[in-house]
């Protein structure tokens, strides 16, 4: 399968999640302490990186953290369950090339990097539509995502995965568990400018 058309099924796949049902209540099931989450699919710093990742992109604040709800977990489980194994090849190489950036050498311990550390990773590598078309140029004949590429994927995912949580549904944004009525007005009249969840 050609690089391209792998990176839009990826892209078609993780857009697919937030829809289904089954996708839904596979996030739900979702529960474990981030402390003693033991990844199914990914490394243990593959999983420290995603989890670090994940808090940088969506930290807390007066609402909960990705890690909190326990995005991390859920984005583990759904490259297991969902990715063909291509996919999950890809994304191992991609998490391989990124703890590559973050530890400058094999004795450094992963849970020594420093937040600083990712945000850096996050602000040199996670580039704009155009810098990776270029990042892409300079290697054409390479399979394997880009770590611009990677990165922007585990954003969406992240981002994805939180709005789609129960905890965040129910008490962040504007719910109604009964929906039907059809109200057209102002968003800041009706929600109080809250998107809805459902």
């Amino acid at each position: 399968m050609k690089r391209r058309e792998a990176l839009k099924n990826l892209g078609l796949a993780t857009g697919f999640f937030v829809a289904t049902p089954s996708i839904i209540s596979l996030l739900q099931s979702c529960t474990s302490e981030v402390s003693s989450w033991t990844p199914e699919f990914l490394t243990i710093d593959e999983g420290v990186v995603l989890t670090n990742l994940a808090d940088i992109i969506l930290p807390k604040t007066d609402i909960p953290s990705a890690t909190e709800v326990n995005v991390p977990q859920f984005i583990d489980k759904y490259i297991n369950e969902v990715f063909d194994d291509e996919s999950q090849a890809q994304v191992k190489t991609a998490f391989g090339n990124i703890i590559s950036i973050l530890k400058p050498d094999s004795e450094t311990k992963i849970e020594k990097i420093t937040q600083e550390d990712y945000k850096a990773l996050l602000d040199n590598h996670m580039l704009l539509r155009d810098d990776v078309d270029e990042e892409r140029e300079a290697n054409p004949d390479s399979e394997e995502m880009t770590k611009s590429e990677f990165l922007n994927n585990l954003k969406w995912m992240t981002i994805n995965a939180y709005k789609t949580t129960q905890e965040i549904g129910e008490n962040v944004l504007a719910y109604d568990p009964v929906p039907g009525a059809y109200l057209c007005g102002d968003l800041q009249e009706l929600t109080g400018g809250k998107s809805w969840s459902l």
